[in-house]
């Protein structure tokens, strides 16, 4: 995909960024990015980072499935991604998927969320999904929830004290978006 372009008026969020497929090569930036947050916040609930072995069985399960796995690439660098992956096991969830987004802890603050979040809706609007729902830890910042609510999620409810990690409990707050609601812009080629 080729990079949004920019507002005339001021630069757009993710200026410079490239936002396309993710690819084998890029699994191991991938890797690298959520072992920062595996180890060092509360945004993930895992305690062991995947390898890049387990990254690529992900991979191929989403592209099975003709779900979206995003990057994010600035300046030649993996610089986030994002990808859509199924909601629950059970096949009437089939139609809903959940988002997660993860920033290189270098390219946060600088609107990466705000290119990858809209991409990973049209996307999977585009693959026939209904629902998009965000499962998100309470790390003490509202940054998260905010993006998602300027791209038409909605707060669907709180689970208290679900996790933890790193000596406290967190809640989780679950938002969701319909994806039939959503504008399908045409898929842009390179």
């Amino acid at each position: 995909m080729s990079p949004l372009p920019p507002s005339p008026s001021a630069p757009s969020p993710g200026a410079g960024a490239v936002i396309r497929t993710v690819a084998p090569a890029d699994l191991q930036a991938v890797a690298d990015i959520y072992a920062h947050y595996v180890a060092h916040s509360v945004a993930t609930f895992e305690e062991t980072p995947p390898s890049v072995a387990d990254w690529r069985i992900r991979l191929d399960d989403f592209a099975g499935r003709g779900l979206p796995f995003l990057v994010a690439e600035v300046a030649g660098e993996i610089a986030g991604y994002a990808y859509a992956g199924p909601w629950r096991a059970k096949p009437a969830y089939r139609h809903s998927v959940e988002d997660t987004i993860y920033l290189s802890p270098d390219h946060t603050g600088r609107g990466l969320g705000a290119v990858l979040l809209p991409e990973l809706i049209a996307h999977s609007a585009r693959a026939g999904m209904r629902r998009m729902i965000a499962v998100i830890a309470d790390t003490g910042s509202d940054a998260s929830a905010a993006l998602h609510r300027r791209f038409g999620f909605v707060d669907a409810g709180r689970l208290l004290e679900v996790g933890y990690k790193h000596g406290r409990w967190i809640d989780t707050l679950l938002m969701q978006c319909d994806l039939s609601a959503a504008p399908v812009p045409p898929p842009v080629r390179p």
